[in-house]
């Protein structure tokens, strides 16, 4: 897909990956970017950039959005939201919370606006994952399993709007410099370098874009036993009659 002239649709796009991929857009010679957000008087103003009122788990929200983003061909989910809920011991409704925004949000989001991409020849969609879509971590177990959902969301949209010309192209990362991840020790990406690589695979086609290694050394493992890929869990293994 050549972005030039396109006009794009950045949902979450108010700040961290979302105002980084709006900047990058801007950059690559888009026509319009609807800059979505619950909060629009939060998007950074800009030359191009149409703030636009949008809260992904609301049916009606998501209608307003397609009614007035009518001219969208290029729709990039990227909303999402991470409450680093234990699968054991969170709070239900914070697991509610993620797979509301998450998963139905991007499906409600995908059934809103394929029908408008579909009235102008096709255009693309990027969801944005995780690389927790594939691993276990001590925290953010349920925030993983949204992803999980999200990227067979994502694989089965891709098949069912092949027909209509749809590109749908998957971005997973690890860890990047936002506002989700300030309390997180570990090493980040910076959201300018993803949203570069998000776009480029983009442009070249790619139905999936590994963001950076520890993602690609994932996803390459997907089938591996999963004592080699936890080895801690070896130690509560036992010995049955």
């Amino acid at each position: 897909m050549d972005i030039r002239n396109e006009i794009a649709l950045v949902t979450g796009a108010n700040r961290g990956i979302g105002h980084s991929v709006v900047t990058e857009l801007r950059r690559r010679g888009v026509t319009k970017v609807y800059a979505a957000a619950r909060r629009p008087e939060t998007v950074p103003e800009a030359p191009g950039v149409v703030p636009l009122m949008l809260d992904v788990t609301d049916d009606a929200s998501v209608s307003r959005a397609a009614a007035t983003a009518g001219d969208t061909t290029l729709l990039i989910n990227n909303a999402g939201v991470s409450t680093f809920a234990r699968l054991t011991d969170g709070a239900e409704e914070d697991m509610r919370l993620e797979m509301e925004t998450n998963y139905f949000g991007t499906l409600r989001m995908v059934r809103a606006f394929a029908p408008v991409l579909g009235a102008h020849g096709g255009g693309a969609v990027l969801n944005v994952l995780s690389v927790m879509a594939w691993m276990a971590y001590e925290h953010s177990n349920s925030y993983g399993a949204s992803k999980a959902a999200a990227w067979a969301l994502t694989n089965g949209i891709r098949y069912e709007l092949a027909g209509q010309g749809t590109q749908v192209t998957a971005l997973a990362m690890a860890t990047v410099e936002t506002d989700m991840t300030a309390g997180i020790e570990d090493e980040k990406s910076d959201p300018g370098v993803i949203a570069r690589a998000a776009l480029d695979g983009l442009e070249a086609g790619s139905l999936e874009v590994l963001a950076d290694g520890r993602t690609a050394q994932w996803k390459s493992r997907l089938g591996d036993d999963p004592a080699l890929l936890y080895p801690q869990l070896r130690a509560h293994d036992t010995v049955r009659p």
